[in-house]
């Protein structure tokens, strides 16, 4: 098969055979087609697009380059959730232990955080002694024990995605939804859960800009994941302004914590109870969400929440009495706190520049082989058409390097106050 001839048909416009897809991805892997030749692949379907049947395909073939995991010696329903990332996204921490606590199975793997978007396992391995790497055997064996496990991907684990997702970012072929579908698909089918549900984000802080977008992509995934007969559901939220108060590892870490013990920031505490309810009806535990939504906050109020991650931190090989007193968290040399300079509500944050000034302190990744500082980052107390006052706190920098004068006006210019009121956002847009 002359790969040139794949290129040539999907430069065209036309549909791509499963066996034209299988011998790309195969091939590609076993590195006897070059970048240079799947480059121009990529950007023709960045163009032309591909079908359902295409996409279904492309991710059936990804998902076999690699391991599968079978979690069927796992008894009960196999829960997993997936985030197309948001900047303080660090649902997993709470909602993980909360769905557990209620008798769900999550066997979860996790990847790293690369630009604005911090990753689960940079948090979790702010925890001292935190290990994301178990074998197939102990991660099973978790599960069934305590009904949790959060941990890394292997690099036995859809091959292929790892080496097109790393093309697609140096060639501008990233934004294409079969592209980015069938990437996420393939590593959460290959996590070998029952069912699935996807908290796909637009807005400023995400990668999908309008709700329209992420409800395209969503669908999309949903599509795959019924036709591999996978319960796959999708809730779609709001990325314009920061998940929650903090942004950085450490102090993300933090705010779980506080959200188990039943003392976090209201839109992060509803993004876990919202997507907790929709897995506990997936995992057949509740009917309803009305009764999903009780047996979560009974598990916080109870603190069966907060237990469940203590207990899964120790299996884990975790410290923690870094759990039971977050004090003892990696914490920052310095704290500069930067005052509210003129009266009036917030109306506008820029997320994703408040992302990317987070990871110029050390909190995430420009590129991959960069190291993760656990203990810096933001705190924002504040949300969009909150009232603030000149004088008053507006936004904490934790550092452990000095911080320029063009940072700090960088700082101040991700957030507008305005005089008039302003409505706070919706979270939640949609669940599918």
């Amino acid at each position: 098969m002359l790969f040139t001839k794949i290129i040539e048909k999907k430069r065209d416009g036309k549909e791509l055979s499963g066996a034209e897809i299988d011998y790309w991805i195969s091939e590609y892997v076993k590195e006897t087609i070059p970048d240079y030749q799947v480059s121009s692949l990529l950007m023709a379907i960045v163009l032309n697009g591909m079908n359902d049947k295409e996409i279904s395909l492309l991710t059936k073939a990804m998902l076999h380059s690699g391991n599968i995991y079978d979690l069927s010696s796992i008894q009960g329903v196999k829960v997993d959730k997936h985030s197309t990332g948001g900047v303080g996204d660090k649902t997993s921490l709470a909602l993980g232990p909360m769905v557990a606590a209620c008798g769900a199975k999550i066997a979860k793997m996790s990847g790293r955080g690369l630009g604005h978007t911090g990753g689960t396992l940079d948090k979790l391995e702010s925890i001292p002694n935190f290990q994301i790497g178990l074998s197939e055997e102990d991660f099973i064996a978790q599960v069934n024990k305590i009904g949790i496990a959060l941990v890394g991907q292997t690099t036995s684990t859809v091959p292929a995605d790892k080496k097109l997702y790393a093309l697609r970012d140096v060639t501008g072929t990233v934004p294409s939804i079969p592209l980015i579908s069938s990437s996420i698909m393939s590593k959460k089918l290959a996590s070998g859960s029952d069912t699935i549900l996807l908290d796909v984000k637009y807005g400023d802080g995400a990668f999908m800009n309008t709700a329209e977008e992420a409800v395209e992509l969503a669908e999309t995934m949903i599509k795959i994941g019924r036709s591999f007969d996978r319960d796959t559901r999708a809730i779609i939220t709001s990325m314009d302004e920061p998940l929650g108060y903090a942004i950085g590892n450490a102090l993300e870490v933090r705010e779980a914590i506080d959200t188990l013990k039943g003392n976090g920031p209201d839109d992060f505490v509803e993004l876990c109870l919202s997507c907790g309810a929709i897995i506990l009806i997936q995992a057949k535990i509740a009917s309803t969400i009305e009764e999903a939504r009780e047996l979560l906050i009974e598990a916080i109020s109870s603190g069966r929440a907060f237990d469940k991650f203590v207990e899964m931190v120790e299996e884990q090989g975790g410290d923690i009495e870094t759990i039971k007193n977050p004090v003892l968290l990696p914490k920052a040399a310095f704290i500069t706190e930067l005052k509210v300079k003129k009266t009036g509500y917030l109306s506008k944050i820029e997320t994703e520049t408040l992302g990317l000034l987070a990871m110029q302190l050390g909190a995430g990744r420009a590129q991959k082989e960069d190291e993760i500082d656990p203990a810096v980052g933001l705190i924002l107390p504040h949300k969009i058409g909150s009232f603030v006052e000149a004088g008053n706190l507006l936004l904490e920098i934790h550092h452990n390097k000095p911080l320029t004068e063009e940072f700090m006006n960088d700082i101040y210019l991700t957030i507008n106050i305005d005089e008039k009121p302003i409505n706070s956002l919706n979270l939640i847009y949609k669940v599918l």
